[in-house]
């Protein structure tokens, strides 16, 4: 039987004999090309509305034969049952805090977490406080001539006293210049003597 376009009517009921027959010319059509096919492309696989006829195009371009197919998608199926709690994950290795930032008073406090397989990372973001307020002013302090004698003996007696056991260089030198330092030395001594 020879191919025919019009076959499959439209809506007409199934004939796998009418198919093989239409299928069976199609074969006798493309044996009695002179030109050998050297190629087969399938140029778009479409996905078309649930209930859409399927349908194929066919076209000969040179020695290349190229098909289109336009298939329809299925209806959607019944939801599946619940699936079962997943096992226990893998444990992070560290936490990390990426970056602490200090944000202007008044603003809200943030924190960004992220996971990359192995390492929790964290970003705060915290605001600076307001300034307090000032402080009161305290009185200004009084003291007495006994309050500042005591503590002026008390500084001088932690102060070293050292140099009331240091002898003066008693014995003159006869070079000048020896002599003046002596002088110095012993002037220095008695400075430090209380």
């Amino acid at each position: 039987m020879p191919f025919d376009p019009t076959k499959p009517a439209a809506n007409s009921p199934n004939s796998s004999a009418e198919m093989r027959a239409q299928l069976n010319g199609l074969k006798e059509l493309i044996d009695a090309i002179q030109v050998g096919i050297t190629n087969v492309v399938v140029d778009a696989v479409n996905t078309t509305p649930p209930g859409s006829p399927a349908n194929v195009g066919v076209s000969l371009s040179g020695t290349e034969l190229h098909f289109t197919f336009d298939l329809p998608q299925g209806n959607e199926g019944p939801q599946g049952p619940q699936g079962g709690d997943g096992g226990q994950g893998p444990p992070f290795a560290q936490a990390v805090v990426d970056a602490v930032n200090t944000l202007p008073p008044g603003s809200s406090a943030g924190v960004s977490v992220s996971f990359d397989g192995t390492n929790v990372h964290f970003t705060f973001d915290i605001p600076q406080g307001n300034d307090g307020a000032t402080g009161a002013t305290g009185q200004p302090g009084e003291v007495s001539l006994t309050d500042l004698n005591n503590a002026q003996l008390s500084t001088l007696s932690q102060c070293s006293n050292i140099s009331n056991g240091v002898g003066t260089l008693d014995n003159a030198y006869g070079d000048p210049e020896s002599e003046e330092l002596r002088q110095k030395v012993n002037e220095l001594i008695n400075a430090l003597r209380r």
